[in-house]
């Protein structure tokens, strides 16, 4: 697993609304972020945050 900085990890958790957040919502910040969606989806991970809604299985 890649190193989350604590700056991706506070993004996924400011945009989890009750612990979860949609895929087009994770894929949107991978895109701000700049970085790969699988650091998103492992940052969910990390701070037990759901993605829900997914639309391609990419988490």
């Amino acid at each position: 697993m890649a190193e989350l900085k604590p700056e991706i990890l506070e993004a996924v958790r400011r945009a989890a609304k009750e612990g979860r957040i949609t895929c087009t919502a994770a894929r949107k910040l991978a895109v701000e972020l700049g970085v790969a969606p699988r650091l998103i989806g492992q940052a969910a991970d990390v701070l037990k945050i759901r993605i829900r809604e997914c639309e391609l299985g990419c988490f």
